[in-house]
């Protein structure tokens, strides 16, 4: 077999190959048998018909068919690892040749991984929110974890804000009521803004058996989107209780002794939190800058195809356990489809661009993923999905994903890497020491994955 490589540009070659017809027998002999197994001539038992026969009653151009597509991908791997490129998913192949008993020449246009050079990053300096927590920070902290252990008890009084209500409701549009527009025995806490607009003030200053109309745009449905008249009834009303802030309340609700204990224990996990959220601020900012030193050429077809899959994936797994559709998502978001395509097209080249570049510094650093990296990227990613991680590893396996996992933690190291040289200050002027970051890694490779989205630039041979 001979072949040639033409670059057409830094992101697509053409692979020029020429297969000298007797390195095609054994394709040639594979579909002759895989013919057999499928006609039937009289005369011959099954399997067992002649290859002149075949040629006669079926045509040799069948055969040359079939032989040229079982062999096609052999060959083109050849011509791949001949050339040394690193080609990005399927190869567009065009037969130029196909002389019986002589010779099959082909071309394959393929994208290709462009050649990267990443200059020196150490100068990167970026400046991210101080670790800061305040009393106020603490005083909220603890007044959520106080409501949480609210209690209530019925009062003949009229509703007011924070009060817990018994209501019933039914919702017409154009006088009709909806099929889904009855609900009864609904708990709603006044001020809390979980149900419809306006049903605060039509509930505030009603007694038990009272009730209210008012005009509200429904939030979902089968009239989501439409102005409905909906009446309020109001069966019970019950006044939230909440505990006295002491020792006592400590016991009950943590694991600690005085409310002392329980605010220092507060503020330390607030801190932790500031921290994690300061680490993958200086991760994405560090990120950012380092896309800004690096040019790369967007190979066309690979940016066709992720700005398409994310498409999909919003349309059709996001937007769909949603409940509505891309143009009532549009409508939601205020923008115009032109809008929505060109962020989706920034941000598709923002993810291919970061992984050409993290998998350049891959290489370059000669970084590893150990199994116990791998082991607790999944576990995470396990979390994150739902699953148990031996549910999530057996789905990894049998799908074949086990290397988008193991790119996934190496560019995480990558972009450590560039974050260790980088220089991070906080918004006080404080030099950030993220060394002794012990997920730095994992919170790394979390910050790649939101940039780079599910779409894996995969390579193809």
């Amino acid at each position: 077999m001979k072949s040639a490589v033409e670059t057409l540009n830094p992101t697509r070659v053409r692979l020029t190959v020429e297969v000298p017809f007797e390195e095609l027998k054994d394709s040639l002999d594979a579909a002759y048998k895989k013919i057999n197994q499928q006609v039937t001539v009289k005369g011959f038992r099954k399997g067992k018909i002649p290859a002149r026969v075949i040629d006669q009653r079926f045509g040799r151009g069948a055969v040359l068919e079939e032989a040229v597509n079982d062999a096609l991908p052999k060959f083109y791997t050849e011509a791949v690892n001949e050339a040394e490129v690193n080609p990005l998913g399927q190869p567009e192949v065009d037969i130029t040749e196909l002389k019986d008993g002589e010779l099959l020449a082909f071309t394959a246009e393929v994208d290709v991984r462009p050649t990267i050079e990443i200059p020196d990053y150490s100068g990167i300096e970026v400046t991210v929110d101080a670790v800061e927590v305040t009393d106020e920070d603490v005083e909220k902290s603890v007044e959520q974890l106080r409501e949480r252990f609210a209690s209530t008890s019925p009062v003949e009084r009229a509703a007011q804000d924070g009060d817990v209500v018994t209501i019933d409701l039914e919702a017409k549009v154009d006088g009709e009521v909806l099929p889904d527009g009855v609900a009864g025995d609904v708990s709603y806490t006044i001020g809390s803004g979980e149900l419809l607009d306006g049903i605060d003030e039509a509930v505030k200053g009603l007694e038990a058996g009272g009730e209210a109309t008012f005009t509200s745009q429904l939030k979902g449905g089968s009239a989501e989107g439409k102005d409905a008249e909906v009446t309020v009834k109001v069966t019970t009303v019950a006044a939230r209780e909440l505990p006295e802030l002491d020792d006592e309340f400590a016991q009950l609700a943590s694991e600690f002794d005085t409310l002392d204990e329980l605010k220092a224990d507060s503020r330390k996990r607030l801190e932790n939190m500031k921290q994690f959220d300061q680490a993958t601020q200086a991760q994405e900012r560090v990120l950012d800058e380092l896309l800004k030193l690096v040019e790369v050429p967007m190979p066309e077809k690979l940016l066709e195809d992720e700005i398409n899959t994310r498409k999909h994936n919003l349309e059709h797994h996001q937007l769909g356990q949603m409940g509505i559709d891309l143009a009532k998502y549009l409508e939601i978001q205020g923008k115009t489809e032109e809008e929505f395509l060109a962020e989706t097209q920034e941000q598709a080249e923002k993810g291919i661009k970061t992984q050409f570049i993290l998998d350049e510094l891959v290489n370059r650093e000669k970084l590893d993923v150990s199994r116990e990296e791998l082991t607790e990227h999944l576990f995470r990613r396990a979390a994150s999905s739902g699953m148990s991680p031996d549910q999530f590893a057996q789905a990894v396996a049998q799908q074949g994903q086990v290397p988008m996992l193991v790119g996934e933690v190496a560019r995480g190291k990558a972009l450590a890497v560039v974050v260790e040289a980088a220089k991070v200050v906080d918004t006080n002027g404080e030099v950030v020491d993220l060394s002794d970051d012990e997920d730095e890694v994992e919170t790394a490779a979390e910050a790649v994955e939101a940039v780079t989205g599910e779409a894996e630039v995969s390579e193809d041979k």
